[in-house]
C-alpha cells in the first residue's frame, strides 16, 4: 500500500508538531510521500511564516532594507531545526532568498519559500529524499497548471524513489520562474503526487478530525461527517465549508484515490473519508449544511416570458458583460429570478439594471438585497419524500421566512435563501430537524 500524506501549516508550526507529525509517519510504512506547509501560526496572535515571507518581499519591493524581517523567518525554522535537535544548516538557503529578494524575483517565489524551507527540514528529520517542487509541478507558460505534463514528469521522478518529502504550494513555469498555486494549495500538491503515484489513499492531516454536518460555530457540537462522497463536497465546499482546497480534489478523483482528512493532534481520530462513490447507508437523510451570507436577488416578471426564445440567454448577457457570475436562477412561467454575490452587484447595479429594461423589457424588475444562501446537502435525500416539507416546517417554527428554494436534478442538494439576519436561526433550525434525531 502507498499513501501521500499532507500536512497543513498548523501541524508544522513548531518542533513540537513536527515530532508529532514524525510520529504518525512513522507509525504506518506505507506513509512514504510527505507534502508539508510552510509554518503556521504557534499560537492565536502568531504570524504564519508565509505571511512573514510576503511581508519581507514587500519591503524589498519598495527598496528598503529587509534584513530584520528575513532574520526573524530564519529565527523561525531555526527555532524548529533546534528543538528537533537536527545538525542541519539552512544558512546556505537563505543567501539564496536574499539575493532573489534583492533582484526582486517574484512574490510566488517570495511565498514558495516557506513549504520549501519546511521540505528540507522534514526530509531530513525523516531521513526521506526532497524533491523540490519546482520540478516536478509544471505550469504553462500563461501560468496555467499543467496537469498532464505534471502527471508524467512526477510519475517519471518519484518512481525510483521510495520515499521523498515534496513541498506543497507551488511549481515552476517552463522558463524555471517559481509559480504558487492559491493559498491553500499545498492540499493540491498532495493530490497531484497522490494521483501521479496512483496512491491507495490520500491523507490531510489538518487541525481537525475531518468534516462536521454543520459549522460549529453557528450549531454546538455537530455531528461529524464519516464519509462523504466527492460530489457532496464540492457542494457544501462551494457554500462556505472548507477544510480542503476544493480544487485538491479533481486529480484524485480521476484515479478513484479516495481523501482522509485526519487530525494531527488526535491521531487516533478516523476522520472523514471522501469518496467517489459508495453504497455505505448514510446514517442521517442529510450530510451536511452550509452557506454564504451576502447576496442580491434581482426578479424580473414579464407576462408570456415563457414564450420568448432567448429571454434566459439575454438577461445572463447582461450579466456576463458586467463581469457578474450568479449563484442560482429560481424561475416561473412569468418570472425569473437571479442570485449574485452583492458585493460584486453593487457598484454595477444600476448599468446592469438599465441593460435589462433595454435587452428584455420586463415588466417589473425588483432588488432585494441582504439575502443567505444555504445548502442542504445529502445523497441519502435521493428518492426520499417529505425532505422539503421538512424544511419549510423546521424554518416555520423558527419563524424564518423563506425567500427561495431551488433543488437540483440530482436530488443531491436544496439551496434555500433567507434573509441574512435569519441565516444562524436558519442552520439551526434545519439541522435539529434532521440531525440527530433523524440520524
Amino acid at each position: 500500500m502507498v499513501k501521500v500524506v499532507k500536512f497543513g501549516g498548523s501541524s508544522l508550526a513548531s518542533a513540537e508538531q513536527f515530532k508529532k507529525v514524525g510520529n504518525i509517519i512513522h507509525a504506518d510504512d506505507s506513509r512514504r510521500y510527505v507534502v508539508p506547509s510552510a509554518p503556521g501560526k504557534r499560537f492565536s496572535d502568531d504570524t504564519k511564516v508565509t505571511d512573514m515571507l510576503y511581508k519581507c518581499y514587500a519591503e524589498a519591493e519598495a527598496g528598503k532594507n529587509f534584513d530584520k524581517q528575513l532574520k526573524a523567518i530564519k529565527e523561525r525554522y531555526n527555532e524548529i531545526i533546534k528543538g528537533l535537535g537536527l545538525k542541519l544548516s539552512l544558512d546556505e538557503q537563505f543567501e539564496t532568498i536574499k539575493k532573489k529578494f534583492s533582484a526582486l524575483a517574484g512574490k510566488d517565489y517570495a511565498a514558495s519559500r516557506g513549504e520549501y524551507l519546511n521540505g528540507i527540514i522534514m526530509a531530513n528529520y525523516l531521513g526521506y529524499e526532497f524533491v523540490d517542487a519546482a520540478t516536478v509541478i509544471c505550469f504553462d507558460k500563461d501560468g496555467e497548471f499543467d496537469a498532464e505534463k505534471t502527471n508524467q514528469v512526477m510519475a517519471e521522478r518519484l518512481a525510483a524513489t521510495e520515499s521523498a518529502v515534496i513541498p506543497g504550494f507551488y511549481g515552476a513555469m517552463p522558463n524555471g520562474a517559481v509559480k504558487t498555486f492559491s493559498r491553500g494549495g499545498s492540499d493540491v500538491t498532495g493530490s497531484i503526487v497522490a494521483r501521479a503515484l496512483k496512491a491507495d489513499v490520500y491523507e490531510n492531516w489538518t487541525d481537525v478530525s475531518g468534516f462536521l454536518a454543520a459549522d460549529p460555530r453557528i450549531v454546538e457540537n455537530p455531528q461529524p461527517i464519516t464519509v462523504i462522497t466527492y460530489k457532496e463536497l464540492r457542494e457544501l465546499s462551494y457554500m462556505g465549508a472548507s477544510v480542503l482546497h476544493e480544487s485538491a480534489i479533481f486529480p484524485v478523483r480521476k484515479e478513484g484515490i479516495p481523501i482522509n482528512i485526519r487530525n494531527t493532534n488526535a491521531p487516533e481520530d478516523k476522520g472523514t473519508m471522501i469518496v467517489e462513490t459508495t453504497c455505505s447507508i448514510p446514517d442521517c437523510t442529510i450530510t451536511g449544511i452550509a452557506g454564504k451570507k451576502g447576496f442580491v436577488s434581482i426578479s424580473i416578471d414579464k407576462d408570456m416570458m415563457n414564450s420568448e426564445i432567448g429571454f434566459g440567454r439575454k438577461v445572463l448577457q447582461v450579466f456576463e458583460d458586467n463581469g457578474i457570475s450568479f449563484e442560482h436562477m429560481p424561475s416561473g412561467i412569468d418570472t425569473m429570478t437571479v442570485f449574485v454575490h452583492q458585493d460584486e452587484f453593487v457598484e454595477k447595479e444600476q448599468k446592469v439594471l438599465a441593460e435589462l429594461h433595454r435587452v428584455v423589457k420586463p415588466d417589473v424588475l425588483e432588488l432585494e438585497s441582504d439575502l443567505a444562501l444555504i445548502a442542504v446537502v445529502g445523497r441519502g435525500m435521493k428518492n426520499r419524500s417529505g425532505i422539503v416539507g421538512k424544511i419549510f416546517t423546521a424554518l416555520a417554527d423558527a419563524k424564518v421566512n423563506v425567500k427561495m428554494i431551488d433543488q437540483g436534478s440530482s436530488e443531491l442538494n436544496i439551496i434555500i435563501g433567507v434573509r441574512n439576519k435569519y441565516f444562524n436561526d436558519a442552520v439551526k433550525a434545519i439541522y435539529a430537524a434532521f440531525v440527530p434525531g433523524d440520524c
